[in-house]
């Protein structure tokens, strides 16, 4: 892989990640703890807000997951091992990259 597309690799792996803490930061209030008042709201619409909370938590779980995924793959550009195969050494094809940009093994290796 030349500088080219590693320098490409690169900055969309950094918009995502900017794209991740702007969805983050704009999806805390939905995540604070729902109010206990049954005056204000009633057994429903606080059961609607208790499973709204929890997608909003459970989404906030799968950003931090990829925002870390992406951050290793930032760190494989810096060390130079970015696009080979953690266990095979293979280099994985651009197109699996491009699906995945923080994909850490070839196509043999994931399936295997």
């Amino acid at each position: 892989m030349n500088k080219t597309e590693l320098a490409g690799f690169k900055s969309r792996i950094e918009a995502r990640l900017t794209d991740l803490a702007e969805h983050s930061a704009s999806e805390k209030e939905a995540q604070s703890i729902v109010e206990l008042d049954q005056q204000a709201v009633g057994r429903l619409s606080r059961m609607d807000a208790l499973q709204n909370q929890a997608m909003a938590k459970a989404q906030q779980a799968n950003r931090d997951v990829e925002t870390h995924r992406l951050q290793a793959a930032l760190a494989r550009i810096q060390d130079g091992e970015f696009g080979y195969c953690e266990d095979c050494g293979d280099e994985i094809p651009e197109g699996r990259l491009r699906i995945d940009l923080a994909a850490t093994k070839c196509v043999n290796c994931a399936s295997g």
